[in-house]
């Protein structure tokens, strides 16, 4: 898989450890790209650091439920995130970074080192199989997927460049949609911990469905 400048063919490419930032309801999957406005110090240090090394941090969310903790008190973490890589990098002239992270693949905690930075880290284990899945996975129920997408719009009045859209290869089309959905935080994880391309689409169109059923109830039928 090709991430900005570089390469990630195998599980040599990527890091043991990883400097974490931790995001509710924040969703980055292979080749997605997300924009984030980082201004706390100690997120800021991460990013320091990432930029003196490989240019990867793990973006994960924290579990759902506010009494859990980790050992070192910090917030307990979901058990998969996504790696990323920096890929664009900016400095506003007050103290914050804007960057762009793109996605490399997912990965699981495996547990969490002791704090000696301002910033959480953590051991990994990389989902490799992300690196090659293929961009027109054939599984995908595409036609499933953009009838879903289309009703979405339809019913919330919105338009897009359907084009553009139409000749999106399927693991693009799946995992942007996956990480614009406005979904919340768990569902955002059950997107993210999905088996495969399939499984994820297939999540995401029941989603959607789900979320249209409850706002417009019969009326769907009329928007399909």
């Amino acid at each position: 898989m090709q991430v900005g400048n570089a390469r990630y063919l195998g599980e040599s490419d990527l890091p043991k450890t990883l400097g974490i930032f931790p995001l509710t309801g924040v969703l980055l999957l292979s080749g997605g790209h997300l924009p984030l406005n980082v201004f706390e110090p100690r997120y800021l240090a991460l990013i320091d650091d990432a930029l003196k090394g490989d240019r990867l941090i793990g973006l994960v969310q924290p579990v759902f439920s506010e009494e859990a903790e980790s050992p070192a008190g910090n917030p307990a973490l979901c058990q998969v995130g996504t790696i990323g890589r920096i890929t664009t990098f900016g400095e506003t002239g007050d103290g914050r970074y804007v960057i762009d992270v793109s996605g490399v693949c997912r990965f699981r905690l495996i547990d969490e080192l002791p704090q000696t930075e301002p910033f959480r880290r953590v051991r990994i284990a990389p989902f490799i199989k992300d690196l090659s899945e293929p961009d027109d996975d054939p599984s995908v129920d595409r036609e499933g997927l953009l009838t879903a997408f289309r009703s979405y719009l339809d019913a919330h009045k919105l338009e897009v460049d359907w084009d553009a859209v139409t000749r999106t290869p399927n693991r693009k089309l799946v995992n942007s949609l996956s990480m614009m959905a406005p979904f919340s935080p768990r569902e955002k994880q059950a997107l993210l911990e999905a088996n495969d391309l399939k499984t994820r689409a297939e999540t995401l169109v029941a989603m959607t469905e789900i979320v249209l059923a409850k706002a417009f109830g019969d009326g769907l039928k009329t928007l399909q």
